[in-house]
C-alpha cells in the first residue's frame, strides 16, 4: 500500500453490463489513458490474454456536478445509439457498466492506439508535411463509408466530425468513427426536422447553416468531413491560423477574435499548388465538400462511389507492381 497521498492497491469494481454479463472495471488510475474530450476520458481496458482489449469512456471526475450530469446524459445517449450500430468503420458497443461511484461507463470496442488528431500532432511535431495522398484517400473512403451507413441506414447525423473522432489502428490498418453522443435524427429527406434538436458540433468544423440557424441536413457532416481531410493535408486546425500572428510585447500570441468568427463556416485556405499531382483527387474532394451552400456538397454515398472505384484501381495497380517486382 502506498503512503498517505499516494495510490492504494488497485481495486476492481465488479459491475454488470446492460445485458447482464458481469464486467470488471479497474479504477481509472490503473488503466492506460487513451485520450480525453470535453467532460470525458477514455481508457484502455486490458482483459485476459486471449480476449481483445476494450475502451472505457468515463465522465471526468473533475467535472462540476451540473456539467457532469450533461455529459452523463450524452454518454447514455451514445450507448443507446451504439447498441444499434454495426459497421466496420464505426466503433462498436460492448457494454454499459455502473462504477462504484455510481457513474455509468460506456465500454466499447478498442478501435486503435491513437486518434487521427494524435497522428496529425505527432507528424507536425516531427516537422513533416501532409500525410501521403494514399493515407488521406484511405481515411476519406473509410470515414465516408461510416457516414454513409449512419446517414442512409440509421438516419443519423454524426454531428461532430473531426480528426479527434476518428480512431486509427496501426499504420492505417483500420479507420473508425467514434463519439456518436451528439448525433441527431434525420428524416426521410435527410433533414434534422425536430425543432428541439440542437446541433452541438465543434466550432471550427461547423458549417454555415449550423452557425446561422439554418436547416441542418446530412451535408453538415460532409462539411466537417471535408475539414477533416484539410487537417491531414495542412496538419492544422481549421481557422486557427490567426493564432500564428506576430507576437506582441508580452510575448503572447495575438488572436483576432472578430476575424476568427468571420471565418467560421467558410473554406479555409489551401496552398494546393505546393502539393504534388497525386493529391489532386484529395484537393478536389476537399473543395466540393466545403461548399458554403450545403446543396452543392456531395452525399456520403456519392463520395463512397467516387472513392471506392479509385481505391480498387489503386489496389490492383499496387498488386500488379508487386507481382512484376517478384518476377524480375
Amino acid at each position: 500500500m502506498a503512503s498517505n497521498g499516494g495510490f492504494k492497491t488497485p481495486k476492481t469494481v465488479r459491475t454488470r453490463s446492460s445485458g447482464g454479463t458481469p464486467v470488471t472495471i479497474p479504477a481509472s488510475p490503473f488503466m492506460k489513458k487513451l485520450g480525453c474530450g470535453t467532460g470525458v476520458s477514455v481508457y484502455l481496458m486490458n482483459r485476459c490474454m486471449n480476449a481483445s482489449p476494450w475502451a472505457v469512456k468515463k465522465i471526468n471526475s473533475k467535472c462540476e456536478s451540473k456539467q457532469a450530469a450533461v455529459y452523463q446524459n450524452r454518454l447514455k445517449e451514445e450507448a443507446r445509439l451504439l447498441r444499434g450500430i454495426d459497421h466496420p468503420n464505426i466503433i462498436g458497443f460492448r457494454a454499459v457498466a455502473t462504477a462504484k461511484d455510481g457513474s455509468e461507463c460506456l465500454v466499447m470496442e478498442y478501435g486503435g492506439e491513437r486518434s487521427l488528431n494524435d497522428l496529425i500532432e505527432q507528424r507536425r511535431e516531427q516537422g513533416l508535411k501532409a500525410f501521403p495522398a494514399a493515407n488521406i484517400e484511405k481515411v476519406a473512403l473509410h470515414v465516408a463509408r461510416g457516414l454513409q451507413y449512419l446517414h442512409n441506414e440509421k438516419k443519423l447525423l454524426h454531428g461532430d466530425m473531426k480528426s479527434c473522432n476518428v480512431v486509427i489502428k496501426g499504420d492505417f490498418e483500420s479507420v473508425k468513427i467514434c463519439d456518436v453522443g451528439v448525433s441527431l435524427q434525420l428524416d426521410e429527406n435527410m433533414t434534422v426536422s425536430d425543432p428541439e434538436a440542437e446541433y452541438i458540433g465543434t466550432e471550427p468544423w461547423k458549417p454555415k447553416e449550423a452557425l446561422e440557424g439554418g436547416v441542418i441536413t446530412d451535408r453538415a457532416d460532409i462539411f466537417a468531413y471535408g475539414l477533416t481531410l484539410w487537417e491531414m493535408i495542412t496538419l492544422s486546425m481549421p481557422h486557427l491560423e490567426m493564432l500564428e500572428e506576430e507576437e506582441d510585447d508580452s510575448t503572447e500570441r495575438s488572436f483576432d477574435e472578430d476575424a476568427y468568427y468571420e471565418c467560421l463556416g467558410t473554406r479555409p485556405p489551401l496552398e494546393a499548388e505546393s502539393l504534388g499531382s497525386c493529391y489532386q483527387r484529395v484537393v478536389e474532394l476537399f473543395y466540393v465538400c466545403t461548399e458554403e451552400d450545403s446543396r452543392k456538397r456531395p452525399s456520403a454515398s456519392q463520395i463512397v462511389q467516387a472513392l471506392d472505384g479509385l481505391w480498387q484501381i489503386n489496389k490492383r495497380s499496387k498488386e500488379t507492381s508487386l507481382i512484376k517486382n517478384k518476377n524480375n
